[in-house]
């Protein structure tokens, strides 16, 4: 036989009753410490202003009901959340991607578990909200992969919370690692300029990056040491595709005989129209790029490019959070992690340059 539908109270009682409870809340806790909801959160966050007895009043209730919001709980018990955020921006990018799956692997290996957000766009007020975010997960430590326009000045950090960041504008503010991006500019166009080539022409990463910064003023002081002419400065954006539209530029240009990329895509880019526009490389312009992604060794020609060791930078970047953990100043510490020039088929002494 079929019972009548409750309705009204009834029917919102039955629901509540049938409903599962799907663990101890933080009142559930407040009631078995005999404290408030709010000295609950101030225990759960790590806050200084809680008496000692009633902390561990806290930690007990919380042990004893299985409450652990944000592993709370092991923080308390440990001093440790054991998790690192990690803020980057743009990941489809090489140098971003590489790097935050580093992090990610070092960060395994010491037991630590990783929260990732990829803000939208370099401004402060992106950055700012993504590290809003991450604090509010309960994290030991926190990585910033780039933050290109936000700075110091414009950015809040938690007080107190172990600070480790990979080429950004907080270098000299928060300890630091990167790759030798001044070492691995001048091998670059040092090896140009020693087969003969009599400048160098440089396809930029976009202005906002503090890399790309490096790079075009090394760029710059080398041809200058040499006594050679600085040619006009061609900005890409990472991209291959800016890469190939900068490269019809240079095949337009009979008196290109040597470019220097700041990454291995645009170096890509760059090939393909160079060869679209019946120029063939090295032997009418040679072409040295930067990352030493692996897919840089298939390209045909394979490419002359600057490897940087984003699994070292993943394994100091990880390190610097623990040793800030474990009481160590670091404010103006930077870790530089050398670059390697890797010479392939992409690059030769100057020849005779057919026309376009």
């Amino acid at each position: 036989m079929l019972k009548p539908m409750a309705t009204g109270d009834g029917a919102r009682a039955g629901r509540a009753r049938g409903r599962t409870k799907l663990g101890p809340s933080i009142g559930d806790v407040a009631r078995e410490a005999g404290v408030s909801a709010q000295t609950v959160s101030r225990v759960s966050t790590g806050a200084d202003n809680v008496r000692p007895d009633t902390r561990q009043r806290v930690v007990e209730a919380m042990e004893k009901l299985g409450y652990s919001p944000n592993h709370a709980a092991r923080a308390l018990r440990y001093g440790s959340f054991g998790a690192i955020g990690i803020v980057a921006h743009q990941l489809a990018r090489t140098g971003e991607s590489r790097t935050v799956e580093a992090v990610v692997e070092a960060a395994r290996q010491k037991g630590y578990t990783t929260s990732l957000v990829d803000v939208r766009s370099p401004s402060s007020t992106d950055v700012d909200d993504a590290v809003k975010q991450l604090d509010h997960q309960s994290i030991d430590g926190l990585v910033i992969i780039r933050a290109e326009t936000a700075t110091p000045d414009t950015l809040a950090l938690p007080r107190r919370l172990p600070v480790a960041v990979s080429d950004s504008r907080f270098v000299g503010h928060h300890p630091a690692v990167g790759a030798d991006q001044r070492g691995g500019t001048r091998a670059a166009v040092e090896h140009l300029l020693g087969l003969g080539h009599r400048t160098v022409h440089h396809v930029a990463g976009p202005e906002e990056s503090a890399p790309a910064g490096v790079r075009v003023q090394v760029w710059r002081e080398v041809l200058r040491d040499a006594g050679r002419d600085v040619p006009e400065l061609l900005r890409g954006d990472w991209t291959s595709r800016s890469g190939y539209e900068l490269g019809v530029r240079v095949a337009d240009d009979p008196g290109v005989t040597a470019v220097f990329a700041a990454n291995d895509e645009m170096a890509a880019g760059l090939m393909r129209a160079l060869y679209e526009r019946g120029l063939r490389v090295p032997d009418d312009v040679s072409v040295v790029g930067f990352d030493g992604i692996p897919l840089a060794e298939y390209f045909w020609p394979p490419l002359t490019t600057v490897r940087q060791d984003f699994h070292r930078i993943g394994e100091e970047l990880v390190a610097l959070l623990a040793r800030q953990l474990d009481g160590e100043v670091l404010t103006d510490h930077r870790t530089v992690v050398p670059t390697e020039l890797v010479v392939r088929a992409s690059t030769a002494a100057p020849g005779r340059r057919r026309p376009v």
